[in-house]
């Protein structure tokens, strides 16, 4: 029997870096904002009420080239089949424009669920397992507590998984005499 295989992918700090903020306004009356990466590890403090109205567009994006480089593979390997982008965020428009123009638009659904809560992604992925009869799952996101959830409650569905902590990629700088030789020497 053929496996059904889930591929998602989460869009922030995962697929791309872009200039939107949460903004965290404060039980003692303090604003400050975050990151979707500083937001991935904040520790919620009572009181604190979250405003992600800066997620309804998407700001200057950059590309995570690794990572959406292993998006195009898994397009390409699964012919677009159950190949999604899972965000928090509430609008999905942006998202699937983005992707149209970096050539991937109508090979990866977009769902956008409205929710920062690690929960959320596991009850959409845990729905799509009982609803759609996926039977192996592909998860990656950079955010540690959502895929400590997702890997939960994976793991206890006892369905196959790999699920990956994207972190931030840095190229090593290139050395200068590394530099030299490729372009080779002028003396």
């Amino acid at each position: 029997m053929e496996t059904k295989k889930l591929v998602i992918y989460d869009f922030d700090d995962t697929l791309v870096k872009s200039k939107s903020f949460i903004f965290v306004n404060h039980k003692n009356g303090k604003k400050s904002k975050l990151t979707p990466g500083q937001f991935a590890v904040y520790n919620q403090k009572d009181g604190d009420e979250f405003d992600f109205s800066d997620f309804r567009v998407l700001r200057e994006p950059t590309e995570i080239k690794h990572t959406t480089d292993e998006l195009r593979k898994a397009v390409k390997k699964h012919k677009g089949k159950g190949v999604y982008v899972l965000t928090a965020r509430s609008v999905f428009g942006p998202i699937q424009q983005y992707l149209k123009d970096i050539g991937l638009g109508k090979q990866v659904k977009v769902i956008a669920l409205s929710s920062g809560y690690p929960d959320s992604k596991a009850e959409w992925i845990e729905y799509m397992i009982d609803e759609k009869g996926y039977d192996e799952v592909y998860f990656a996101d950079d955010s540690p507590k959502n895929v400590k959830v997702v890997k939960d409650m994976l793991k206890k569905k006892g369905v196959p998984h790999k699920v990956e902590l994207i972190k931030e990629y840095k190229k090593p700088p290139i050395k200068l005499k590394k530099l030299i030789n490729i372009f080779g020497n002028d003396k």
